[in-house]
């Protein structure tokens, strides 16, 4: 018989719907869609959804940083398509980090794919990236998000060789 896994989506534009599309094109049932208050963006499978409530209205990054905190805590694992530029997508790497998850991360710059359990393995990850981005990440992010440090004193934002 097939086993059948329980799939957490966001509602965004681009590579939640994309894969929201996969998935509906598939017939696959077994997804949830994560929404921000009473509102989902997309929901191409009409598939069963979570509403999750931020405690700010306006509609920033932080807003809906609130719903992928709760994708990461309900997810096993989890599985992203990252440019190497969205913080929103390294923001979901590091929430599931956080929660001790590991993260297949498909790099698109480069086509590679990469399993991501802790923070070494991000910072290999990260050394991919543009100085800029780079810079940009460090500039986005504080200290505390990088709680999934093993050892202290490790630098997430190294300074690229080569």
């Amino acid at each position: 018989m097939r086993q059948h896994f329980a799939v957490v989506i966001g509602d965004a534009n681009g590579t939640d719907k994309a894969m929201q599309s996969y998935f509906a094109s598939k017939g696959y049932r077994n997804v949830t869609v994560y929404c921000m208050a009473d509102r989902c963006r997309n929901n191409l499978g009409d598939w069963p959804t979570k509403h999750v409530s931020a405690s700010r209205q306006k509609k920033d990054f932080a807003y809906y940083a609130t719903k992928d905190e709760e994708m990461a805590r309900a997810a096993s694992y989890g599985f992203m398509i990252w440019d190497g530029k969205s913080k929103g997508t390294l923001n979901n790497i590091l929430n599931l980090l956080k929660h001790q998850k590991k993260v297949l991360v498909y790099f698109s710059p480069d086509k590679s794919c990469h399993t991501l359990g802790s923070a070494p393995d991000l910072v290999s990850l990260l050394r991919r990236c543009s100085s800029i981005d780079r810079r940009k990440f460090e500039r986005e992010f504080t200290l505390s998000t990088f709680a999934v440090a093993e050892e202290p004193g490790i630098d997430l934002f190294p300074a690229r060789r080569g």
